[in-house]
Order: C-alpha cells, then sequence, then structure tokens
C-alpha cells in the first residue's frame, strides 16, 4: 500500500513537471500581458494639453474634461443646464479649467459642427461658437448643421467670414476630431455628454449624461475638499 502511494506521488510530481516543461515551450519567445495591464490601457485619458480647447484657470485645483457631441440632445441639454453654470461660477471664481473635447457619433453633420467650432476656435470665439451650436439644435443629420447653417452662424458671432468659409472648406480638423473620438473611446467612453473630474490631474469622479446642477455641484465641491 505504502509502495502504491509512492509511486503515485512520484508519477504526480513528473506528471507537473511535464505541464510547465510544456507551458514554457508554448510560451517560448513571449510575455503574457496581465489581463488587469490591458484594462488600464485600454481605459487611459489622455493628459490635458495646449492642443485641447480650455477655458478658465489653468492652474486650477480641478480640471473637468467634457467629451460631446454638438448633435447630441442631451449635450444641448446639459450645456444649457449644467456646463454654463459651472463656467458661470467654478470656472470664472479660478476654481475649475473646463476643458472641451469632440467625440463625434451621430453622423456627418457631428463631424461637421465639431471642424465648425474649430475654425471659430482659430479667431478666438470656440466657446461663443460651441454656445451658439447647442442652441441651434433641430435634429440628428436633418440640415441644422450644414454647412451653408454653419457659415451662416460664424456671420452671426461676428466671424470673419472668409477666413472662418476657407478653414470650414477646407476640412483640415477632420483627423484631429476622429482622433479626439478614438481617444475618448480609449478613455472609456460610450455616450455623451461625459465628463471627468480631475485633481491635481488624476481622476477623482466622472459626469455621466446630462447630470443636473446639484449633483454636478454636489462633485465638484467634494473633489475641491
Amino acid at each position: 500500500m505504502e509502495n502504491k502511494q509512492k509511486i503515485n506521488t512520484i508519477l504526480s510530481v513528473f506528471l507537473l513537471i511535464a505541464l510547465i516543461l510544456i507551458g514554457i515551450f508554448l510560451l517560448k519567445g513571449k510575455t503574457p500581458i496581465p489581463k488587469n495591464i490591458v484594462k488600464n490601457i485600454k481605459k487611459e485619458l489622455l493628459p490635458v494639453s495646449d492642443q485641447d480647447f480650455s477655458t478658465g484657470n489653468k492652474d486650477a485645483l480641478l480640471t473637468i474634461v467634457m467629451y460631446e457631441d454638438f448633435q447630441c440632445p442631451f449635450c444641448g441639454k446639459f450645456d444649457k443646464e449644467t456646463e454654463q453654470p459651472i463656467r458661470n461660477t467654478y470656472v470664472k471664481d479660478g476654481k475649475i479649467q473646463l476643458v472641451y473635447r469632440d467625440f463625434v457619433f451621430l453622423g456627418d453633420e457631428s463631424i461637421k459642427s465639431a471642424q465648425a467650432a474649430r475654425c471659430a476656435g482659430e479667431q478666438e470665439k470656440f466657446w461663443e461658437y460651441h454656445d451658439f451650436l447647442f442652441t441651434h439644435q433641430n435634429g440628428e443629420n436633418k440640415g441644422a448643421f450644414a454647412d451653408s447653417n454653419l457659415k451662416s452662424f460664424a456671420k452671426e458671432i461676428g466671424l470673419n467670414e472668409k477666413k472662418f468659409n476657407d478653414c470650414l472648406d477646407s476640412g483640415k480638423y477632420t483627423k484631429a476630431i476622429l482622433d479626439s473620438t478614438e481617444e475618448g473611446h480609449n478613455a472609456g467612453v460610450k455616450g455623451t455628454p461625459k465628463g471627468f473630474i480631475l485633481k491635481n490631474g488624476i481622476i477623482v469622479d466622472t459626469i455621466n449624461g446630462a447630470e443636473n446642477t446639484t449633483t454636478v455641484f454636489s462633485k465638484i465641491e467634494k473633489a475641491l475638499k
């Protein structure tokens, strides 16, 4: 009986060694990436840079990075009811830097309107044009943000029409807009509006959808402590 147990133990050891050797052979030349590392790679929010459209104190304790689509009705609601109050209080007081990033997913007019806002940015009117777009939504891809309307908007807010029109017609910002959208995907954005509240560059909270002023202000006050 004891001999049989010894034999079984020896066989088990040999089997274990064999499995280890097979594993080494199969993984030869490859280093498996732990699943948690892969997850982190896919959920990376790019740091704020001079390439971003921002307003407020760049040295503020908090930064809010918003991913939005100008055609998104929830973004329009959020801009009017929550984002503008943030700008009129916390941004104005120097407590928050607000950053806008494109996340276009609703069609061609999403890309066109994002291009137009960037062209307005060339004339230091990004935020004025940003607000104008959100207050002139009228359905998705139904012509509200056709080129002719986008150019008309530029005239209404006092932009140099030729410079704006040349910029819009060139389509020079298309790649940057699509890159921003891809970067949003990499940060885990699945819909808009989506916001990240950063304190000293570290995400401490998020804004998920068109959250109301009370909810977002509560998150801000908590982050400021």
